[in-house]
């Protein structure tokens, strides 16, 4: 009993402590890409972060963790641009916000960072599936002006500036989806598109360089392609001004471990 009330404790304050990740309930849906069949791919519960990782939280962990930093940085796992817009190491300058969020940083920062938290990096699925939330229906991929708000975005320039936040609220109680930055997965380039995707699509134009893109006869297909075309030019060491990422975490398994003491 003692254990019980032990543990109990201990996963109230780690609770407490991540208010900032909601649960994602377990479901399935059917991806653009990576679902040879077409069938619907079960996404597990998990746990992911309502906000992009931000500025002010980068510079907190990269004074935990100097190695990180831009002038130590291992040319291995970053590139010449890895946040080449702050004003030095651990200083993002005053022309960007504390609460706007981080970019230009590799894969390597990004999955370090989420491991120092006790974290990870969401699995490209995981990303699709809270992705094709609106604020009210798990699945909005079907709705027009939900398409047109994402290709809107696209054609924006700089959102990578704003603050967190800003967007809509899905419905699972994520931000920033869409509308902000794109963001890391774990497993970016497990589907690489090239020309010889052209038996995934409809189509004899290189995908790899989205041109293939404009013979999509829907928006959503388009809006997804953009997304999985962009994943599919980068490389781990790569860093842009408009890629940022956000954490997950596997859903533990509270009432089973409970009833496993008792």
């Amino acid at each position: 009993m003692t254990v019980l009330i032990l543990l109990l404790g201990i996963v109230t304050s780690v609770g407490a402590q991540q208010t900032s990740m909601v649960t994602i309930k377990k479901g399935k849906f059917v991806p653009l890409y990576g679902s040879i069949d077409k069938k619907p791919l079960e996404v597990a519960a998990f746990e992911m972060d309502i906000y992009p990782v931000t500025n002010a939280q980068f510079v907190a962990f990269l004074k935990k963790y100097p190695e990180y930093s831009r002038s130590k940085i291992k040319g291995i796992f970053a590139d010449k641009s890895y946040l080449s817009h702050w004003q030095s190491d651990f200083d993002y300058g005053k022309n960007n916000l504390s609460n706007a969020p981080v970019t230009n940083v590799s894969w390597f920062a990004a999955k370090k960072y989420c491991e120092c938290e006790g974290k990870r990096l969401p699995a490209m699925d995981e990303w699709e599936y809270v992705a094709m939330a609106d604020e009210k229906r798990i699945d909005a991929r079907t709705k027009e002006a939900f398409n047109k708000y994402i290709m809107s975005w696209y054609e924006k320039p700089k959102t990578y500036a704003n603050p967190i936040g800003q967007t809509f609220k899905n419905y699972w109680g994520v931000y920033d989806m869409h509308g902000l930055v794109w963001e890391w997965t774990s497993d970016f380039n497990s589907i690489f598109l090239s020309g010889e995707s052209r038996k995934d699509k409809d189509t004899d134009k290189n995908l790899f360089c989205g041109s293939g893109s404009v013979n999509a006869t829907d928006l959503m297909n388009y809006a997804a392609f953009m997304r999985y075309a962009f994943r599919g030019s980068l490389k781990a060491r790569y860093t842009t001004r408009n890629l940022g990422f956000r954490c997950a975490k596997d859903k533990v398994a509270l009432v089973k471990t409970i009833q496993n003491l008792r």
